[in-house]
């Protein structure tokens, strides 16, 4: 088992990864509204107070802010930096720069374009990484049967080749590790073809605790094959972001399986981590080296991309809500159940970090010693 790294090497890690990534979500944000002619009264890298900066000559205030954890920018007509309108009339001047008054189709597009680049960065990083080092690919075939696993149960026999797991379509090995490692003990139908014949068989998966290389435990399922080939495929340049982008959507749409099995109750809720295990898990994949830690930059961007989508005032995907919410209606939602909406969003957002906060420092035994500690034991 490693060693953890020290908690220095955490901070910085943790700082190189969400601080750019979080930039680059605004510059899209950014761009996009420049394109639209919407003005910017500041673009922040980092929060707080200002420690120095620039003002170019479209009048935007550059600056570098004391908290270096990410950053925003302030569109004109924008009170905050949330986004919401500002009370007070506008010029003729202001009127036209303003984000507030564009048609709503442009404002969607500007607020998608922060989750959109979050993705694309990722896509970019995984293309890179397949030119390097090519993509794992191996076909679905059973090359061994674990015995007493739940595919001898259901006689899954070597050459056998996965078409489907449940519901997920199987076009490679790699599909079925994916797709199993996320429903431990799930109860769900393979299909399988054997000697060209199909056939569809249920089966309970396996489950089991595996620790990575620094102690920490997940619980995964399990089918019980294994390929005996692992194939490396250096794809064409041409082909190079497809991959990727498909490669992208399925580790989100892994993500929308796992959040999904947490709303249904299927997984523990203390399987959610926060802020916290975020630094810990940064710090841990870059003492592994730098492969690693592109790989953990790469996920951490479409986090960062899905969870901004997700329809939760506060949030990109609470705007984007808002402007169809717009479109249909053809007249924006009330200032005052923006407010509210706002005001229960920030309070879920607070609400969900003090929970996975709570939960990261109970993943790292605090809770555990402080009861030591007031029980009076070594």
């Amino acid at each position: 088992m490693l060693a953890q790294p020290p908690i220095w090497f955490i901070l910085i890690a943790f700082l190189s990864v969400i601080g750019p990534l979080v930039i680059l979500h605004e510059l899209g944000h950014y761009l996009v509204g420049r394109a639209f002619g919407v003005g910017a009264d500041s673009f922040s890298f980092g929060f707080g107070p200002e420690l120095f900066g620039w003002t170019d000559k479209r009048g935007t205030r550059w600056k570098v802010s004391l908290i270096p954890l990410g950053g925003y920018v302030k569109f004109a007509g924008d009170a905050d930096a949330v986004s919401r309108p500002g009370a007070e009339p506008l010029t003729p001047e202001e009127h036209d720069r303003s984000f507030h008054t564009k048609p709503w189709w442009q404002r969607f597009l500007i607020v998608l374009a922060g989750p959109a680049t979050n993705f694309i960065v990722a896509i970019l990083i995984f293309a890179g990484l397949f030119v390097a080092l090519g993509i794992p690919r191996s076909a679905p075939v059973v090359g061994m049967v674990m015995p007493n696993s739940a595919a001898a149960s259901i006689g899954l026999k070597p050459g056998d080749r996965i078409e489907a797991i449940g519901s997920t379509s199987i076009s490679s090995f790699e599909d079925i590790l994916r797709t199993v490692s996320l429903r431990p003990g799930e109860q769900l139908d393979i299909r399988f073809s054997r000697n060209g014949v199909e056939q569809v068989r249920p089966v309970r998966l396996g489950e089991t605790e595996r620790r990575d290389q620094f102690g920490q435990a997940a619980r995964i399922g399990q089918l019980g094959v294994a390929t005996t080939r692992l194939e490396w495929i250096h794809p064409p340049l041409l082909s190079v972001i497809p991959e990727a982008t498909r490669y992208t959507f399925s580790l989100t749409r892994s993500m929308i399986t796992g959040l999904g099995q947490i709303l249904t109750g299927e997984r523990s809720v203390k399987e959610m981590g926060g802020t916290l295990k975020i630094a810990q898990v940064a710090g841990q994949q870059a003492s592994l080296g730098m492969f690693q830690f592109i790989q953990l930059v790469a996920l951490i961007s479409i986090n960062l991309g899905f969870i901004n989508l997700l329809p939760v005032p506060m949030l990109d995907g609470g705007h984007l809500f808002f402007y169809l919410v717009e479109a249909v209606r053809r007249r924006p939602v009330s200032d005052r159940v923006q407010e509210w909406a706002f005001r229960g969003g920030l309070a879920l957002i607070l609400a969900l970090l003090l929970f996975t906060t709570t939960n990261d420092l109970n993943s790292f035994g605090v809770w555990a010693r402080l009861g030591r500690l007031i029980g009076g034991q070594a």
